[in-house]
């Protein structure tokens, strides 16, 4: 009977993420209540609260989800593909977050949005950002590639870089192609990155 109550807990919580990130998609995190998540999942506010103590927190939930998804796929992580300054590495990391931003679209355009209106998300989404520049910068120390004192600014603007492409992707879609997207920001993460 535990068991049972515990599955149907999982599942309760798995419908309100999911239809959370459905109304958030379609309405804007902003504009989307407790109230229109509970009801779009088939329970009620108080069964949020029960799984959630805000929608910031169910946001929060959101983009733990959104980060397990994003480094699942990181074989070599990427400390160790910089650290490599293969070419081809890096061209086939970036290639792989690439595939998964269509898996992720949803999952990013939310966190966005409650970011500029959550200071807790904002913080997740810097920690996050802090965590990709500070993998680059790992790569390049074990490396001991270029001036140490230049190694920061490379990550931050090897990450900045990719940053804004995704940005735009997620607004506008690939407007130039993809492959030679893919081969320009490959080069310049090699010039920035692998020297």
């Amino acid at each position: 009977m535990a068991n049972l109550r515990a599955t149907q807990k999982l599942m309760t919580r798995r419908l309100l993420l999911d239809h959370g990130l459905a109304l958030f998609q379609d309405k804007g995190y902003a504009a989307t209540t407790v109230d229109e998540i509970a009801a779009s999942a088939g329970t009620t506010r108080t069964t949020f609260y029960l799984h959630f103590p805000s929608k910031s927190q169910l946001m929060q939930a959101l983009v733990e989800d959104l980060d397990d998804i994003r480094t699942a796929d990181d074989d070599p992580p990427l400390a160790e593909v910089v650290a490599r300054g293969d070419r081809a590495l890096i061209e086939q990391w970036l290639n792989r977050k690439f595939d998964q931003w269509g898996a992720v679209r949803a999952h990013l355009v939310a966190a966005y949005q409650a970011a500029a209106i959550e200071p807790e998300i904002k913080a997740t989404v810097e920690t996050w950002f802090e965590a990709v520049t500070s993998a680059l910068h790992e790569g390049l120390d074990r490396a001991g590639r270029f001036d140490a004192a230049s190694r920061p600014v490379r990550s931050m603007l090897a990450f900045g870089q990719f940053e804004y492409v995704a940005r735009r992707w997620l607004s506008t879609g690939w407007t130039v192609d993809r492959t030679i997207c893919l081969r320009t920001l490959s080069d310049s993460w090699c010039h920035l990155l692998a020297g």
